[in-house]
């Protein structure tokens, strides 16, 4: 088997494992949603919570996984490695977690506060940057796959600290609600 099969059998089981998270979830918010319990705000902010932290630690996580990828040796055993943790990181991980937290997060906007809000506004368009660091990251990913990074690690030392610093804001916003 060539390594392109190997690499496209590989992509196809991770494709299939974010799906069946996705379903997983599908399946759950339906059955709340067809026989809804009396405290159904509770279990979407759960799951909301849940999906959010999960995206947070692959974003957090990712670019320190780009510093060390930075340092291995083009082609070596351990560059490759690198490439097949960040894949199933950003695709596995971190897609079905940030679609989760968007469609839940929405939801939560819509039905309990009216998309009302100045907070509401503002950690909405925290999370609209946070969204685009993410598709970001997918790009880098994808940089990383050809071998073809040309971010240093001190620069990719200091991306890693956007997402805290997001979600530092987007936490005060939600808990806070400041305006």
């Amino acid at each position: 088997m060539s390594e392109q099969q190997t690499g496209r059998r590989a992509g196809l089981r991770a494709a299939l494992r974010a799906a069946s998270v996705i379903v997983v979830f599908a399946a759950i918010a339906a059955v709340l949603i067809a026989h809804p319990p009396d405290d159904l705000y509770l279990w979407i902010k759960a799951f909301h919570v849940v999906a959010v932290i999960s995206w947070m630690a692959g974003l957090l996580y990712l670019p320190r996984l780009f510093i060390y990828h930075t340092d291995a040796a083009a082609g070596s055993e351990a560059a490759e490695t690198f490439k097949t943790m960040e894949r199933r990181l950003y695709f596995v991980i971190m897609n079905p977690a940030m679609m989760l937290s968007w469609v839940l997060g929405l939801y939560l906007a819509w039905s309990v506060y009216g998309f009302h809000g100045g907070w509401l506004h503002a950690k909405l368009a925290l999370v609209l940057v946070l969204t685009g660091f993410h598709v970001f990251l997918g790009r880098s990913v994808r940089t990383f796959g050809r071998e073809a990074n040309d971010i240093s690690p001190r620069a990719w030392r200091l991306i890693n600290e956007v997402p805290a610093l997001l979600m530092v804001l987007i936490v005060i916003f939600v808990i806070v609600k400041p305006f």
